[in-house]
């Protein structure tokens, strides 16, 4: 576990979900976020892969803090929407359309991944992550169920991962009439390659 006043937490830029381009396409809340950012400890230069980049909103808090960005969503909107987030938040996101593995890039490699959805290939995206992902290198995922936790908590420890920690992050905001609306819980796991 890494203390919160480590200089690379003071220096992240974080942003609000309003100020997001929005569509249909499903988005990481600012409260995992933060929380998921802060577990993947970006550093300039990192080289970050987001898989299920949805509209962007991980893989554009990461290029701000300086980490050089791929991600690949399958879905159209989710593309146009990484696009307009890039453009309007002045980074650069090489972003793929296709499904993960299939059609991530062989020639690439990076020392964080951040899996946001699996489309149900959690199997072999992992090994495609274990075969890329630097030694020493931070996964981390977020999930819904428990069955897609723990396939990757098995995942993880058949892999020989370390430091394996898992969350679990339940919200509620206040709207103006003052009622609590919460939020559906999200997991949120981490491992360390050896």
């Amino acid at each position: 576990m890494f203390p919160l006043c480590h200089w690379w937490w003071l220096k992240m830029k974080h942003i609000k979900d309003e100020e997001f381009i929005r569509g249909n396409i499903p988005m990481t809340k600012f409260e995992v976020r933060v929380l998921t950012l802060a577990l993947l400890e970006i550093e300039e230069e990192d080289a970050f892969l987001d898989i299920g980049g949805g509209t962007g909103s991980i893989s554009i808090e990461c290029a701000l803090n300086g980490a050089r960005v791929h991600t690949i969503e399958r879905e159209e909107e989710g593309i146009e929407l990484i696009g307009k987030n890039a453009h309007k938040f002045n980074v650069k996101i090489n972003a793929v359309k296709g499904s993960a593995p299939d059609d991530l890039p062989e020639d690439i490699r990076f020392n964080k991944c951040f899996i946001g959805g699996s489309g149900g290939n959690l199997s072999s995206i992992l090994k495609y992550i274990d075969s890329h992902l630097a030694h020493g290198g931070i996964v981390c995922a977020n999930f819904i169920t428990i069955k897609n936790l723990n396939e990757f908590i098995e995942l993880l420890e058949s892999h020989g991962y370390k430091n394996i920690e898992t969350r679990l992050v339940q919200v509620s905001n206040m709207d103006r009439l003052g009622l609590l609306k919460a939020n559906n819980p999200v997991f949120i796991i981490r491992g360390t390659k050896p």
